[in-house]
């Protein structure tokens, strides 16, 4: 069995005006973040025409099993997009993506939401809970919108496992900030889902909750060997992650091992001023190795 729960091998990405609408909605028009403009937030490389932008460029990236990989890259360097194809809601238009073995490029549309509903995990920046229901419900809709039977001792254990145990029946009105992405991530997990991908999941909260919800995905990884890739533009939830991988103009320029928000902050400002121009990868210098799943222990002086 393969090693890497995701692979993209020679993956790009164009969006144009009057390209297909391979990801659009069943009435042909594609949602926002597909529709791609030059004036798009991911467009990067627009064509002389002004017509098409390419998000991602030829990237090639493998996401080990077990392991969790925070994506950073200035605004517009196709962290998202490429996020979307990894986690089969884009297509790209061209390479492969593969999910331990199954190519994802050439699955059909009711394949496809099969494979995402069954396989894969989401957690955004909107909570995106349904207001009228309660955590515990929230939580059991993935099982419910398969057709599955929903087990009462699975939803017990995720919400006990992100600490929400005795807010099971409490609807989002009536939770912070904090607690509503607690419940999103119980919800992402109850599937026990191959990988998990978070776009920004700690976008909308304060310093403190945003700690105690990336202690959690840290924990998924190393007690129960869960898979998190995670988009984000902070350096210190990046330093969460075992790896950080770096794009710029929808290219892989880099990736760093086992660093502090200091190492990688301080990268991030050199791609900004000036993005390398061939892709490089990096080592920290004081790289930190993350904890054997199963231990529970973080090294002193990580925020999570």
């Amino acid at each position: 069995m393969t090693t890497d729960a995701i692979s993209l091998r020679s993956v790009s990405r164009t969006y144009g005006r009057t390209y297909g609408n391979a990801c659009g909605s069943a009435s042909g028009r594609a949602p926002g973040w597909a529709f791609g403009r030059t004036r798009h937030r991911d467009s990067r490389r627009a064509s002389p025409d002004d017509t098409t932008v390419t998000a991602l460029h030829d990237v090639t990236l493998a996401f080990p099993r077990g392991t969790f990989t925070a994506v950073m890259g200035p605004s517009g360097s196709g962290k998202s997009t490429l996020l979307q194809c990894a986690a089969g809601l884009d297509r790209p238009t061209s390479g492969s993506v593969t999910l331990s073995g199954t190519e994802l490029t050439t699955l059909s549309e009711t394949r496809l939401t099969l494979l995402r509903r069954e396989r894969i995990g989401f957690v955004f920046q909107a909570f995106n809970l349904l207001p009228s229901l309660t955590a515990e419900q929230n939580v059991a809709l993935p099982l419910r919108l398969a057709g599955r039977r929903v087990p009462k001792a699975r939803i017990r254990e995720v919400l006990q496992q992100v600490g929400l145990a005795e807010r099971a029946r409490h609807r989002p009105t009536e939770l912070s900030g904090g607690q509503q992405q607690r419940v999103a991530l119980a919800r992402a997990l109850v599937t026990r889902p191959e990988v998990l991908f978070g776009d920004e999941p700690t976008g909308a909260l304060d310093s403190q909750t945003g700690r105690e919800v990336l202690a959690l995905l840290r924990a998924a990884v190393d007690r129960e060997g869960q898979t998190v890739v995670m988009v984000t533009h902070d350096p210190v939830a990046a330093s969460c992650a075992d790896r950080v991988v770096f794009l710029v103009d929808g290219r892989v320029t880099g990736d760093l091992a086992g660093a502090g928000p200091h190492d990688i902050a301080t990268h991030m400002a050199t791609l900004e001023a000036a993005p390398p121009a061939r892709p490089t990868v990096l080592t920290s210098p004081r790289p930190t190795p993350h904890p054997t799943p199963g231990t529970g222990t973080r090294p002193e002086g990580r925020p999570c």
